[in-house]
């Protein structure tokens, strides 16, 4: 059932129209504020997100270079090159007090002894990292550990002493982190933003929760992996909580550490958020307005000209009586409405005249009525002749009927009674002309009035396989070779598969006949290209061949002409009903006789045929 085209009223096109009108730019310029809003925070976000990190990376690197500068003063003093531990003693103490930020000064001699320590212990730290700095001959800075006792983390700075170009130890500084690490990890950016410090592997070194320190490791999150890779510094990324962020990242010049800075997107884009709810609540506003416009044009408008159609209406139905449209309106509904009142007297006028005219016409059509009885005849007669063209169809019908149940009836009574000797052989003959006819009446029905084609996706071997599992014990009994090859990963065709096999069957049983006993029946199905029109499209080839002795030459053009056959018992409807099916199909048939002999029928069958 075909569905009605949705058609739109005046009211509903003036509707379209004003929202397009009032949307189209407020959506533009809401899209396009949106869009600049977005980029403009995106760049300040990053923008400030550096400014912090540079700022924060450069207080770090000159607190390291003081601490370092520190160590190399009292490596170069003069009572710490002495060795003497009375003497280096008070001066360490001293120092250790002044700076404050130092947990630990020991001085080693060149042999890893311990000549001082403020903590009257050799320093903790394991012996590779330890043998590291003893053999050092320049400044070295270890990585940062967290302490449990101190609850900070510290890292060590190792500078030798030296004497005459001669090392006789080394000075070794464990240095607290709290009290810069308090200002490097505290930024203002907001209630999400956060610094904090990681080594190349991802480790917390520093952060606003210690329990992170050592501990997590943030390898895996996209915000690290942009610290080493080079890609969209104005994309956000997930860090390690899986929270969108912006990030940026510095290295603390002299050492292996990365300064990160983030912020959360969702705090970053809460203008943009607010920029969206003004531009929707504008939206809204813009929808309102057009309905109420468009309340306001259509009964200014569109009342009036639906009291036109109706009038209309009325004299479409020739009541021209009540057609009469009156308006005061001096603008364009006032000019329709005078219009049409100018057309329904105009209207009204050649109503009368065509009235004496069909009068006078009437009288000619009684003439012309002889005529067509003529014609109806001449067509009665066309169609007596095409029904003698189905005659024959039916005669094959109802002869096919009394035969089925001749040959059944036949069937029965050679089961159950015994037949006579003689009689034997003349009952097999009768059997097999009822068959035989039988056979040509169903090839001649099909043949005259062949029957629609079910499509359905049909697997290649499968329809293979099946008609070889019919035609097997026949080729049995002729002691015959089948060698099937499928091609692996044959596209499936579409087509009736009952039809198909039908046609494969006859081909099979054609080859089989063909053959004398010992022979070779071949069937092979490959992918190949059909031509057709100058076209190649993409289709599954069946080849059957057998071992028989060819087709003759005079007759291979006359295969597949309906009624023409070689057999004694044939129909010569077998063939033709082949080519028939794979036309149908939109497919094509190509027969040859083989160079060693014996024929060969190509099936060429599109992939995908059309239903």
């Amino acid at each position: 059932m075909k569905t009605k085209p949705i058609i739109l009223t005046l009211k509903a096109k003036l509707v379209i129209l004003f929202l397009i009108l009032a949307l189209l730019p407020s959506v533009i310029i809401g899209a396009f504020s949106i869009r600049i809003t977005e980029k403009v925070i995106v760049t300040l976000v990053l923008q400030q997100l550096e400014n912090v990190a540079a700022d924060k990376a450069a207080i770090l690197e000159r607190w390291l270079e003081e601490r370092k500068a520190d160590l190399q003063v009292i490596a170069g003093t003069s009572i710490v090159q002495t060795m003497t531990p009375e003497d280096i003693g008070p001066y360490l103490t001293l120092v250790q007090d002044h700076y404050g930020v130092y947990r630990d000064i020991s001085v080693m001699d060149a042999n890893g002894g311990v000549v001082f320590s403020s903590r009257g212990q050799k320093p903790d730290v394991d012996n590779a990292t330890w043998d590291d700095f003893s053999a050092g001959r320049a400044l070295q800075i270890s990585d940062i550990t967290y302490s449990p006792n101190d609850k900070e983390s510290t890292f060590n700075i190792a500078v030798p002493i030296s004497q005459n170009q001669e090392i006789k130890g080394t000075v070794y500084g464990t240095v607290g982190t709290s009290s810069i690490l308090y200002s490097i990890l505290t930024v203002s950016l907001g209630r999400t933003g956060e610094c904090y410090l990681v080594d190349k592997n991802g480790t917390f070194l520093a952060h606003k929760e210690p329990n992170r320190i050592l501990r997590e490791n943030i390898s895996q999150s996209e915000s690290f992996k942009n610290i080493f890779n080079q890609r969209d510094r104005h994309g956000t990324y997930l860090d390690y909580r899986g929270i969108e962020v912006f990030t940026t990242s510095r290295k603390v010049g002299g050492t292996e550490w990365y300064l990160v800075v983030e912020q959360d997107r969702d705090e970053a884009f809460e203008s943009a958020q607010s920029l969206k709810r003004y531009v929707y609540l504008t939206v809204l506003l813009c929808i309102v307005s057009a309905f109420l416009i468009t309340w306001v044009v259509s009964y200014h408008v569109v009342r009036p000209i639906r009291e036109l159609s109706r009038s209309a209406n009325i004299l479409a139905q020739s009541q021209f009586t009540t057609t009469e449209v009156k308006t005061r309106r001096q603008d364009e509904i006032g000019i329709l409405y005078n219009a049409f009142e100018n057309m329904a007297l105009r209207v009204r006028e050649r109503q009368n005249t065509l009235e004496k005219t069909v009068y006078q016409k009437d009288a000619a059509l009684k003439e012309t009525d002889l005529t067509l009885k003529q014609i109806r005849l001449i067509a009665e007669r066309s169609e007596k002749f095409a029904a003698i063209g189905r005659l024959g169809a039916a005669v094959a019908h109802e002869i096919r009927t009394p035969l089925t149940s001749l040959k059944l009836f036949l069937e029965s009574v050679q089961s159950d009674i015994e037949i006579s000797p003689e009689y034997v052989e003349d009952f097999d003959i009768a059997m097999r002309q009822i068959r035989r006819i039988e056979s040509a009446i169903n090839r001649f029905l099909e043949y005259t009035k062949p029957q629609e084609l079910a499509f359905a996706q049909i697997s290649v071997a499968d329809l293979i396989a099946g008609v070889v599992f019919m035609i097997r014990p026949m080729a049995n009994k002729q002691e015959c070779v089948l060698d099937i090859a499928v091609e692996n990963g044959l596209p499936p065709i579409r087509g009736d598969k009952r039809f198909l096999e039908e046609s494969l069957v006859n081909l099979f049983i054609n080859s089989l006949e063909a053959m004398p006993f010992n022979g070779k029946l071949s069937v092979t199905a490959t992918q190949d290209r059909l031509q057709e029109n100058g076209h190649a499209s993409a289709c599954v080839r069946i080849d059957v061949r057998d071992s028989g002795p060819g087709i003759s030459e005079a007759h291979i053009d006359l295969i597949f002409d309906p009624f023409f056959t070689t057999k004694s018992a044939g129909t010569g409807l077998g063939l033709p009903l082949v080519i028939n099916t794979i036309q149908r199909h939109g497919g094509r048939v190509h027969v040859a006789n083989h160079a060693t002999g014996g024929a060969i029928f190509s099936l060429f069958i599109p992939c995908g045929a059309p239903e």
